[in-house]
């Protein structure tokens, strides 16, 4: 919910994202199929508010969370709703980008959603205040960092390496992204990749979808526990 990159490569469509996390959280339950509003739907849960950061529809629909909107917001709780039960809301509709025009928003903290709905590519971000709806270029590749953990030229320097990355693997596989997501600038356990702030704030998974014809695979890479789950289904 930290890290995002969306990247298309030899006929897929590959999201990646890490997860950012104080280590007091508890541990997320691996990926498994939930029924909400009759859809199925895979997802990572926080077992604490049973939200989730990443979620994958029966049809495709791909929605990733990262914290915060534009800019570093001031954290001024209580909220009304915890983000990640937003993603759930939004992926359980029959449409979640019409949904995210209609959703009241009010008391909740600021947070930039990517979502990938039948064939594109939105940027959603709600600062506290106002909604932000951007299409993107599907066949461009796109990274996010999270504004709540990386100030902008942190961020701006994430950017570059993502695309550096890319020059040198112009039809990255989604191990390659893997690779990028979990071991880009190692040593830096600051503002790399996979961080490691004084054992308080850690990477605690990264989280892919692979999207193929009408195939979806999700694999999800437990840092912490060390544990890895792969699953495919057909989209309908």
């Amino acid at each position: 919910m930290c890290t995002v990159s969306f990247v298309t490569s030899n006929g897929k469509t590959i999201i990646s994202s890490n997860r950012d996390e104080a280590i007091h959280r508890p541990i997320a339950i691996e990926p498994r199929n939930y029924l909400i509003n009759n859809k199925n739907v895979i997802f990572p849960k926080d077992p604490k508010a049973g939200g989730t950061w990443f979620a994958v529809d029966e049809k495709g629909t791909v929605l990733v969370l990262l914290n915060g909107a534009n800019e570093k917001h001031h954290h001024q709780p209580p909220y009304r709703k915890s983000r990640g039960l937003i993603v759930l809301d939004m992926i359980g509709s029959k449409s979640p980008i019409q949904f995210w025009h209609e959703i009241n928003l009010i008391d909740i903290e600021p947070f930039t959603i990517v979502l990938f709905q039948n064939g594109a590519l939105f940027q959603l971000r709600w600062d506290g205040v106002n909604k932000e709806s951007t299409q993107l270029d599907i066949k461009k590749n796109h990274v996010w960092s999270s504004t709540t953990l990386y100030q902008k030229d942190i961020r701006e320097s994430r950017s570059e390496w993502f695309y550096a990355f890319l020059e040198s693997n112009p039809n990255a596989s989604e191990k390659e992204m893997l690779y990028f997501h979990r071991y880009t600038e190692e040593g830096n356990q600051e503002n790399g990749l996979v961080i490691n702030r004084n054992e308080e704030l850690k990477t605690l998974s990264i989280t892919q979808s692979i999207l193929e014809k009408n195939k979806a695979t999700i694999l999800h890479y437990d840092l912490i526990a060390n544990k890895d789950f792969e699953t495919s289904f057909i989209i309908i």
